[in-house]
């Protein structure tokens, strides 16, 4: 309780979390924040988030360039990877997040996968509770869609 209001004086808040029945946004964020480590945001890898959405959820190409719109959002407002990874982990089934770690590769490789990606992408896949072996397998797919 002391922590909670020093954190407030010093306005050092935790943010809200979201919801669990946004784990779509979720890892819209996600693929944002991956494009983003680079410091490059192309247009391939824009392009590349909203085939991804689109081809995941079964989205039209409007919706999916509206849902990554909103992950950009997201992702600036988020101090952490944790808070979209959680989402995800509650929402998603383990024998389906092996998918969510293969979309987020594909998105590291729309303009080559540097050293930060491929740490952020370790780092994301562990926090999704994802074994090492199966984020290598996840990557490996990506990469052999992509030419890699």
């Amino acid at each position: 309780m002391i922590a909670d209001l020093i954190k407030r004086l010093v306005g050092e808040t935790e943010p809200e979390p979201l919801p669990q029945d946004q784990a779509r946004l979720a890892l819209a964020a996600l693929m944002v924040r991956v494009a983003r480590t680079d410091g490059v945001y192309s247009s391939e890898e824009r392009q590349r988030i909203d085939r991804v959405l689109s081809e995941t959820y079964g989205l039209s190409a409007s919706e999916a360039t509206a849902l990554r719109t909103d992950g950009e959002r997201a992702e600036a407002d988020a101090p952490d990877t944790v808070r979209f990874t959680r989402v995800i982990k509650d929402a998603v089934p383990y024998e389906h997040r092996n998918s969510v770690v293969e979309a987020l590769w594909r998105v590291a490789a729309a303009d080559g996968i540097n050293a930060d990606e491929h740490g952020l992408l370790r780092l994301v896949a562990n926090l999704l509770g994802v074994s090492d072996q199966d984020s290598g397998l996840a990557r490996q797919k990506a990469l052999k869609l992509y030419g890699e």
